[in-house]
Order: structure tokens, then sequence, then C-alpha cells
């Protein structure tokens, strides 16, 4: 699955406002209507976010202006606040540029790299993953950490179930449906069907108190992995908490690019979203317009709640192995 490219000098991408009704591909000549793109949702999942700013900055070299690129690098990181990936990849290219005597192919060969690399690791994380998982495991996972919030092929939660499908471990996955943008249903669900294929199950959001008891794991990406724990998907704590009460495994996929050694989860800025997601359905309205909606995209959950991290250089814990990078 290729959710981000770059293709005859432009950036083609799956447009996932979309999915699962249509596979559609956007192709993007300026870095604005990247940011556009990524502001709206229709690319998401922190690498994909990072690899997607990474080709918005290279469209933005291509008039010879730094000016212009300073420009977009300022209004892509303004998108969107929690993941961390996205300002990752526009600080490696921007000291890159500046580093360089010619900073237009420096851009160029930093966003390829950026792109490659996001390939790499996410297979090298579905390895380290796999290891976790037995056959007659029951998984569940949240929002979505696949392919699709990636540059493609690998995702990170699932990744590690791909792989381990790949590896012939015989599980079956439980998705939640992600409320208030179904990210769950809509593309989770989608690449379970069509690129996994695993026996997989949908849930609602409030159907995993029920379901937990009877599941032996639960892996989950990351937007963000701080000193003291992760910020992800609306959802992911509570998740969390019901999985500690079970003692169910909780693991969290990420790559160290979704790491920051600067701050804890109580400094993370959470993107606060439009009411209107939680409001309506797909267009069609499912409260009254007088109601406020509270509506944030992202909470945190602590490291005392999570087994470990998966990362593409095995598997570390919070926060005693937090910097031996």
């Amino acid at each position: 699955m290729e959710t981000v490219r770059w293709e005859d000098e432009k950036v083609v991408m799956i447009d996932q406002s979309k999915l699962p009704n249509k596979l559609e591909y956007l192709e993007l000549t300026d870095y604005k209507e990247v940011a556009d793109v990524i502001k709206n949702m229709k690319v998401r999942g922190a690498p994909a976010i990072g690899v997607s700013a990474a080709f918005g900055l290279l469209l933005a070299a291509k008039n010879g202006s730094f000016n212009r690129l300073k420009n977009a690098a300022d209004e892509l990181k303004k998108t969107r606040p929690t993941a961390v990936n996205l300002f990752w990849a526009i600080d490696e290219v921007m000291e890159a540029a500046k580093n360089s005597d010619d900073w237009e192919e420096a851009v160029r060969e930093k966003a390829f790299e950026i792109f490659r690399e996001d390939r790499e690791v996410n297979r090298k994380i579905g390895d380290e993953g796999a290891r976790v998982l037995e056959s007659g495991d029951s998984v569940l996972t949240h929002c979505n950490a696949g392919a699709l919030a990636t540059s493609g092929e690998y995702g990170t939660a699932l990744g590690v179930i791909k792989r381990a499908v790949e590896k012939g471990i015989d599980i079956d996955v439980y998705c939640t449906e992600t409320r208030p943008v179904l990210q769950g249903a809509r593309l989770t669900a989608y690449e379970l069907v069509n690129d996994v294929g695993v026996d997989a199950t949908l849930i609602a959001d409030n159907a995993v108190g029920i379901t937990i008891k009877d599941l032996d794991k639960v892996v989950v990406g990351a937007d963000r992995v701080v000193k003291d724990g992760i910020a992800n998907k609306i959802g992911t704590y509570n998740i969390a908490v019901l999985a500690n009460r079970h003692d169910v495994d909780f693991y969290v996929a990420a790559p160290y690019s979704t790491f920051d050694d600067e701050k804890t989860i109580d400094e993370i800025e959470i993107e606060e979203r439009d009411q209107d997601e939680i409001k309506e359905i797909c267009g069609c309205k499912i409260a009254p317009d007088e109601i406020r909606a509270f509506n944030p995209a992202f909470d945190t959950t602590p490291a005392e709640l999570i087994q470990g991290v998966i990362t593409e250089k095995g598997i570390v814990e919070l926060p005693k192995e937090r910097f031996q990078k």
C-alpha cells in the first residue's frame, strides 16, 4: 500500500477521507496544498505526516527561494501540534538545507532519506514486535497505525500484526471504530481486510471493557513518546487502564523519530479539533446545534501502564530506558 510518494515532481498520496468507499489519490504541486491535507486529515498518522511535510518542503524548494522554504516550514508546523514527527521531519530538512552549499539539493536528498528510512524503520518495528505475539493470541489495536499512517507498506502497530501474520503466527485482531473520525472503522478495518489478511473484528469504542477480558495483548501506535508516557489517539488511555485492570499486556509501537526528549505528558499540547466532528457523522447531524462539544484529538497514557515501546532498535521500557538510543 503506497500511502505517500514522490512522482513526476509531485507529492502523490491516498485521500484517506474517502476510504473505505473510494480509493482516490491526490496529486499535490504546492506546499500549501500539503499543509491543507495535513490539517484536514486527508493524510494522517505521525510518520505519514512527517514524510508528507518533508515532501512539502521539497515542493517549496523548487522555485529557488530560501525565504519561501522558511515560510513553508513555518506554515507546515502550524498544521497539527501533537505529532512530533511533523516537527522532526521539518527540522531535519531545514538543518540539512542550512548546512549545505547547495541547499536545494540538500532538501531533496533529506526528503528522500526520510521517506526511505520510514519504510525501513517500520519493517524493523514489525519484526521486533512480532516477537511478543504468539499463535492463539487475540490482539486489540486502536485508531489506525498501519501502512496508511506511514509512507506505506508497513505501519507501526499494524506493522507488528502484519509481520506476525507473514511469519505464520496465528492471531486474531480486534480494532476499535475510533470515534469521532472513525479511523479504526474506515482505515484499520480496510487494511486488515485488504492488506494484512487476518481474522479481524470491529468493535465500538465503548465495547472495549466487555471485550478486553478475553484478549491477550494490546498494540497501539503513538504520536509522541516522552519521558513518562505517550500521546496517542483519544481513547488510548481508557484502553490502557482497562488492560492494566485485566492483566493484558499493553504495547506501544513507534519509531525513535516519535520520541521527544524534552517534554513530559503534562507538557504535550493536545490538539482540539472542530466540534462538528462529534456533532456529525459523514455529514449527517447527530446532535443539536446548540450543544457544545469537546473534541480533543489525543490523550496521554502514563509509563506505568505501558509494558514496552516497540521501536526499530528493540523493545524499551519507559522511563528507565528512555534515552538509550
